[in-house]
């Protein structure tokens, strides 16, 4: 839980800055001491040990605010400060890198410091070995000394001296480090973001001819293997009008988006496909402000191609020029001013965002704390709205501070969200310094060594092959990828393994299947994972994965969910109907998503064609707001997709041993080209329970391409003929 989002107003007037309580002189006078009486002896106490703790990643229990984050106790600046919520126990917490002999750390404390707390030394982050203890702190700067060794330092905080939180200016260990864990030096964090990472500032010539010339290359290159990630620094650009083709993502580099003002237009349109904005996937636009040059922007888009804090000032246009097929999408923490216009878009789901108004829909239009959402009216009109998302973090992103340096940013954790987030985004900054930046060629062995050392990862615009896993065994590290970034598993390998860690965050990169069969492309903790991470869940957001449609692919799934409490906050999972390398035997994947864990929620899922079942539910307490679904186009016959005495597959299951579970806005389709005989039982299954409910649910026949019996377990009414029309549930049981 987040600690109120105005806690600097609850203080008195006086105690709202802290700063203020001081004048000038007794600040300056205040400095001068502590610089001499304090910081110097603590220095010369250190002479024989070296400082381990600066510019390390730092995580914290909680933050006050979005400017007092946990890497503030690292930086090496007394100007900045970590501060946490106003409750006991708080804590703050880093990684050194390895593991290391502590000798002494040393507390440089705000105002708001404790009488009572802990220094804890830990090898893996989880288990916990006190190394003192005091119930007298004296608040100033403290040094104490440490006799052990271990990778993880922590300030555990007991109790407070004052009715705020805990603060600290730094937070330093001293010691003598282990050395690094790959046996050739540390293994450096930041550095350049490579060649396909394009960033403009106001000043920068001919920025349309470029981002023309990125177009030309992508608008058509479906299954290519050229990334681009274009950035726009803070500022004003006008008379831009970028078109967004395959594996492009554009960015603002602000910290708010109102910091990125575009007087022009970020549009995709579907000229490339003869009208049809079915096959728009993969690129994305984020964290600015657009005003379109017509007072309309257009964003004609399917499935993953997410559209995240933006300030459209103006309305948006969903559908492509000439309102041909459109199938999407994706909109969240954005604010349109004006109206969205799906018009052609047969589904869409919008998350925590504000908007001027919504035209109409086609077949299944889903809400959640949104502000400005049309009412409640499945099946007609077909209107699915939550007044708020029960749980969000938006996804990181990377913008530059006040000295020009990269940071990324990382959300704090939403509960019953509505609206967006912005300006002031409650969170933390990471600088770009604790981050591996990766290039394509580099191996897996390297990339698991610098997340082991404690980095976090970036991945540059590009292909990745991989002949191991990815490893992300480290609580709170952040895996952002720039430009659709792209890992394809050789040799069977899962791409990426998550341990059952708290607060993993994953986001904007593809995995591609390789033509090894994996197990899984990406796993979230171990089979019979058990901890609870409900104060801290993984995330994992913009992270799609693919079988087939660029080679030959196989994959047994594509996600398979172990730990409990995980965000899955937009993702396409997807078995190629289309491409190279596509057919019932030709790219094989059983399931698109399994979720084991428990309180595990889906926001914006959309899983398609898998053999067996799209998503099957074995947690209990699952929820999902927004599930899109085609039924796998080719089975060769009935017979190919018979499940026991069941015709077909569902495309959501939920177990029978489940008990809890909870879904809105679900839909599924079915175009059996193969063999349009072929009758599908229905498009969701799952216990009759009480507390198994369902809430506006459809499946439709694609043109009379196959038919389904009903829509979940014996419930609905049977698609027939080719009428394209939906059969609906808006109740079950």
């Amino acid at each position: 839980m987040l600690p109120p989002p105005t806690t600097a107003a609850l203080r008195p007037a006086a105690a709202t800055d802290r700063h203020s309580r001081r004048t000038v002189v007794a600040a300056v006078i205040t400095a001068l001491f502590a610089s001499l009486l304090l910081f110097v002896p603590a220095r010369a106490a250190h002479a024989a040990d070296t400082l381990l703790s600066q510019g390390k990643t730092a995580t914290a229990s909680s933050t006050e605010n979005g400017g007092t984050p946990a890497s503030a106790a690292v930086d090496g600046s007394t100007a900045t400060r970590w501060s946490s919520a106003f409750s006991d126990p708080q804590w703050l917490e880093v990684d050194l890198g390895a593991t290391a002999t502590v000798s002494s750390v040393t507390l440089n404390w705000e105002t708001a410091y404790a009488t009572g707390f802990k220094i804890q030394l830990s090898s893996d982050g989880t288990t916990w070995t006190d190394a003192y203890s005091t119930t007298s702190g004296t608040g100033g700067t403290q040094t104490v000394s440490v006799n052990g060794s271990g990778r993880y330092v922590r300030m555990y905080g007991t109790a407070r001296a004052t009715q705020y939180g805990y603060s600290l200016w730094e937070f330093q260990v001293y010691g003598t480090s282990g050395g690094s864990t790959g046996g050739t030096g540390p293994i450096q964090g930041g550095g350049d973001l490579g060649p396909n990472v394009k960033v403009f500032d106001p000043s920068t010539p001919d920025i349309q001819s470029q981002l023309d010339a990125i177009f030309a290359q992508q608008e058509s290159n479906q299954f290519g293997d050229a990334r681009y990630q274009v950035f726009f620094k803070p500022g004003t650009y006008n008379n831009i009008n970028d078109q967004i083709g395959f594996y492009t993502s554009v960015s603002g580099l602000g910290k708010n988006p109102d910091d990125v003002q575009i007087n022009g237009d970020m549009t995709v349109d579907a000229g490339w496909f003869n009208g049809n904005a079915t096959q728009n996937f993969w690129r994305s636009v984020e964290n600015m402000a657009i005003k379109p040059v017509s007072g309309t922007d257009r964003w004609a888009v399917a499935q993953a191609a997410p559209f995240r804090r933006i300030h459209v000032e103006g309305g948006l246009n969903l559908a492509p020029n000439g309102y041909g097929w459109a199938s999407g999408g994706y909109i969240a923490d954005s604010k349109i001013d004006g109206t969205v216009g799906p018009y052609s878009q047969q589904q869409w789901y919008t998350r925590d965002s504000s908007i001027g108004g919504w035209t109409n829909g086609v077949w299944n239009m889903v809400f959640s704390g949104v502000q400005g959402a049309p009412a409640q009216g499945f099946p007609n009109p077909v209107y699915t709205t939550l007044s708020t998302t029960p749980e969000s973090r938006d996804k990181p992103y990377m913008y530059l501070d006040g000295s020009g340096n990269y940071q990324v940013f990382v959300p704090n954790l939403r509960t019953n969200a509505s609206g967006v987030d912005w300006p002031n985004t409650p969170g933390t900054s990471i600088p770009l310094t604790q981050f591996y930046v990766a290039k394509p060629g580099v191996s897996a062995e390297t990339i698991n060594a610098a997340l082991a050392q404690g980095l976090n990862l970036v991945l540059t615009p590009g292909i990745y092959h991989l002949d191991e896993p990815i490893s992300v065994n480290r609580a709170n590290t952040v895996v952002l990828g720039l430009g659709y970034a792209t890992l394809i598993p050789d040799n069977g390998v899962d791409a990426m393994k998550v341990a059952d860690v708290d607060g993993v965050k994953l986001a904007g990169f593809l995995i591609d299947a390789g033509t090894g069969k994996s197990p899984q492309l990406l796993q979230v903790g171990a089979p019979g994972s058990s901890a609870s991470h409900a104060g801290n869940p993984t995330t994992i957001q913009d992270v799609f994965a693919r079988i087939g449609g660029a080679g030959p692919g196989q994959a047994t799934t594509a996600f398979e969910i172990n730990s409990n409490d995980v965000v899955i906050d937009h993702t396409w999972l997807w078995r190629a109907d289309h491409g190279a390398g596509v057919g019932w035997t030709t790219n094989p994947a059983d399931e698109g998503l399994k979720v084991n864990g428990n309180n595990v929620l889906a926001t914006g899922l959309f899983v398609e064609h898998f053999e067996k079942y799209d998503v099957e539910w074995a947690g209990q307490n699952g929820r999902t707001i927004f599930f899109q679904n085609e039924i796998a186009y080719d089975p060769p016959n009935q017979a190919a997709i018979q499940n026991g005495s069941t015709r077909g597959y569902a495309a959501y299951k939920v177990d029978n041993n489940v008990t809890s579970h909870e879904g809105w806005g679900l839909g599924s389709y079915c175009n059996f080209t193969a063999d349009p005989t072929i009758v599908q039982d229905h498009g969701f299954e799952a216990p009759n329970t009480p507390g198994v409910k369902f809430h506006d649910l459809l499946v439709i026949s694609l043109g009379g391409m196959g038919q389904y019996a009903h829509v979940i377990n014996d419930t609905g009414s049977p698609t027939s003929g080719t009428s394209t029309v939906p059969s609906t549930v808006t109740s079950y049981p």
